[in-house]
């Protein structure tokens, strides 16, 4: 995963985060899985709703199997 600087980042359209306030980038598959992992750690129930619904969407491969 590239680290994003801050011209990088405000580059990113704002439909690539996966919360409104330009949260969270999901601009391809790495940062996806980091958005996952991080909301997890630091999100609020419904932010992790609103993230894992908006990455699998996206990135539907990385829905866990069941």
């Amino acid at each position: 995963m590239t680290k994003l600087t801050t011209a990088t980042r405000k580059k990113i359209p704002t439909g690539e985060f996966a919360l409104p306030g330009r949260r969270y980038p999901i601009e391809d598959l790495a940062h996806a899985r980091n958005a996952l992992a991080r909301v997890a750690q630091d999100g609020t129930p419904a932010e992790i709703t609103a993230v894992r619904r908006k990455v699998h969407r996206l990135y539907p491969e990385l829905r866990q199997k069941a």
